[in-house]
């Protein structure tokens, strides 16, 4: 007898593992909060009860999947599961393939830059190199951040099939309208240039210039972003207009490195 399940029963929801599934929803409840949370905040917001949810959280924490600070009582979640998703062959292959056109970009344009994949309605950043002087402007390595709100994001709605993109769409018009709007113009740029600069949403005074990367395919696969700042009485500044035609250049050396070269520009 067969006890394995097949695809109508994981999708009709046959199969289910109450305990497992508890789990996965305070996982998901502290990925959005960086300051961490209180065991009856999350027990609020999950509408569960404390001593249940204190249970999955003795076992998070014995585990190293979450973190506890006794001066504030607040649960957190680590980096064990960032650690274990580039464990995944495809994004540690992307993030070593990239990582030494990062570093000698970062050297040449004295900019931090930052790689990300798309993460259901997020961008999540799977590599990162500062920039060699005092002053830095990055983005942690890890984040998630909402594709609407970045340029990495408007590139990364590329990777999408039309399905996905109609149904991301469709949940984006729950959100704020002006946010959607310039997200749909940044979308339509990356179309018509090949590449997307736009102001931070985040920093005034940041533009965030983002270039994608593909596979053999052709098809999308993540995004290398400048947070760009302007710096001030700094010999041999690269201004954004050189900056970007580096990172476009690095974009086409990682995509050809991935086996994409017929898809990048001489």
């Amino acid at each position: 007898m067969n006890n394995t399940p097949d695809s109508d029963d994981m999708k009709s929801g046959k199969y289910t593992a109450p305990a497992l599934s508890k789990g996965l929803d305070i996982l998901e409840l502290l990925a959005s909060d960086a300051d961490g949370m209180r065991k009856s905040d999350i027990a609020k917001a999950l509408d569960r009860s404390i001593s249940e949810i204190f249970r999955m959280l003795a076992v998070l924490t014995e585990r190293g999947y979450v973190s506890f600070e006794p001066s504030t009582e607040r649960y957190a979640l680590t980096t064990k599961l960032f650690e274990i998703a580039h464990r995944h062959p495809p994004i540690r292959r992307l993030s070593s393939v990239a990582i030494e056109t990062m570093r000698k970009l970062a050297q040449e344009v004295n900019q931090s830059i930052h790689l990300a994949i798309q993460h259901g309605d997020d961008i999540l950043i799977i590599a990162q190199v500062d920039a060699p002087g005092n002053n830095v402007t990055s983005v942690r390595l890890g984040a998630r951040v909402p594709m609407l709100q970045t340029a990495s994001g408007a590139i990364l709605f590329g990777a999408l099939s039309q399905s996905e993109s109609k149904k991301f769409l469709q949940r984006a018009k729950n959100g704020e309208p002006d946010i959607l709007q310039s997200f749909l113009k940044n979308v339509e740029a990356f179309e018509e240039r090949g590449y997307c600069e736009s102001p931070s949403a985040v920093i005034e005074g940041v533009f965030n210039i983002s270039v994608p990367l593909r596979d053999y395919s052709g098809a999308i696969i993540a995004a290398l972003t400048i947070p760009f700042i302007t710096r001030l009485r700094t010999p041999h500044f690269v201004s954004r207009e050189d900056t970007r035609a580096r990172l476009i250049e690095a974009g086409h050396e990682v995509t050809a490195l991935l086996g994409g070269n017929a898809f990048t520009e001489s």
